[in-house]
């Protein structure tokens, strides 16, 4: 597979947008690029007595709408560009929702598998020592993301307050409840890609009760969806992790499958399947709807000729490649993009920021609720742009919307050095 630089991909999308709005190739410029990022080396005493050091990003893309907003992922993979594309892929993510934030991400280069719990911890808060000048509620604000939950949020919210030596709970988000998190936090990733499976199919005039389903990647975000979505009456029939895919064409049972993970660590073994297979056998099955819940660039050019799902919402950040696409487009592949699919994180993360603002907890019905408004609000805004600007696909018409409510806030602002 061809390696595709994911902050590329992110400018060809804008370019892509900003043929249907009146936007000056100055400002599209100033919104196709990251406002600051840091590069930083930790280093940290392992439990051995040796020193270890580690390279660490976070990038601060823009913040014309609110504070930086975005998660801190632990991968091996991270690189400057990742993260880069990631920030800027946040920021229209809270336009395309009208959530009041910008865009931010972070990552340190690390396989978390190869570190204690201790050592982790202590990577944890240097990281957020050396974040502590650019972070705050009202600047920018941490969350989880790749390898990372609500332990590492509570060692970096710690750590800041200690610092600082306030209380300052909004700092980050995705913490546990005791420590100031959200009712359905945990949940919101898969619940807002299980709605916006639920509003294509409705638009589609199709029923997704009975339609057949492929998740890719059985991690949180994609193990949850895949529930939500078979609760809709939908046959989940195949499901992958890094291990590898298991499948029944009469449909898995989902929450079978996570608890069979939970137990082993992979879900290959699951006796409940009929037979198993590659990452990418998965891909291409024969279904109704594929959902892409692992990492960006899973589907590329090639691959993208070899999918035969009529529906693709992306449960991942960036896991087409602009060239799969622009090859689903031309085969007429409904894609619901990952700006709109996977914002109930980052929605949910904000109705956290306001419980902790407000020293208020909302119940798990109500942040449910309001969920579900704001992705089905989402939905439609993007839908009336498609139609209304004839937009080549789903993407491009969340992206018209997106950038057009970013520069409505810079211009409304004005610029001055």
């Amino acid at each position: 597979m061809t390696e595709t630089n994911p902050f590329e991909s992110l400018q060809e999308q804008l370019d892509d947008a900003s043929e249907h709005l009146d936007v000056g190739a100055d400002v599209l410029e100033r919104l196709k690029q990251p406002e600051r990022v840091l590069e930083t080396t930790l280093s940290v005493e392992m439990d051995d007595g040796s020193i270890e050091t580690f390279r660490a990003f976070r990038s601060q893309f823009n913040g014309d709408r609110g504070p930086y907003k975005g998660g801190i992922r632990y991968h091996p993979g991270v690189t400057r560009d990742e993260v880069k594309a990631l920030s800027g892929w946040m920021v229209y993510k809270t336009a395309v929702v009208d959530v009041p934030y910008g865009g931010g991400k972070g990552g340190i280069v690390i396989d978390p598998s190869e570190y204690s719990a201790g050592e982790l911890e202590r990577i944890t808060r240097a990281f957020a020592k050396e974040l502590r000048p650019f972070v705050g509620e009202d600047k920018d604000i941490p969350a989880p993301d790749v390898n990372t939950g609500q332990r590492e949020m509570n060692w970096i919210k710690d750590t800041y307050e200690k610092l600082e030596n306030t209380t300052a709970p909004g700092v980050v988000t995705g913490k546990a409840l005791e420590n100031g998190g959200s009712e359905g936090r945990v949940e919101a990733t898969g619940r807002s890609t299980m709605f916006a499976a639920r509003e294509v199919f409705d638009y589609l005039d199709r029923d997704i009760a009975g339609a057949t389903v492929a998740v890719q990647g059985y991690g949180n975000a994609g193990s949850v969806a895949a529930e939500l979505i078979e609760d809709l009456g939908a046959d989940v029939v195949a499901v992958s992790d890094s291990s590898g895919a298991v499948h029944d064409p009469d449909g898995l049972d989902t929450r079978d499958v996570k608890d069979f993970k939970r137990q082993t660590g992979s879900v290959t073994g699951y006796d409940g399947a009929a037979e198993e297979f590659g990452n990418e056998d998965l891909l291409t099955l024969d279904v109704d709807l594929l959902v892409p819940a692992a990492l960006e660039n899973a589907i590329d050019g090639d691959l993208a000729r070899e999918v035969q799902a009529d529906v693709v919402v992306e449960a991942a950040n960036g896991p087409l490649t602009p060239t799969a696409d622009d090859v689903l487009t031309e085969r007429g592949v409904h894609v619901v993009p990952d700006i709109l699919a996977n914002a109930g994180g980052v929605t949910v993360s904000y109705f956290e920021w306001v419980q902790n603002r407000q020293r208020f907890q909302w119940t798990e019905d109500r942040v449910n609720e309001e969920l579900e408004a704001v992705i089905t609000d989402a939905f439609d805004a993007m839908i009336d742009a498609h139609e209304a600007n004839d937009t080549r696909n789903l993407r491009t018409a969340a992206y018209v919307v997106a950038v057009r409510r970013v520069v409505d806030a810079y211009e409304g602002s004005g610029s001055w050095p």
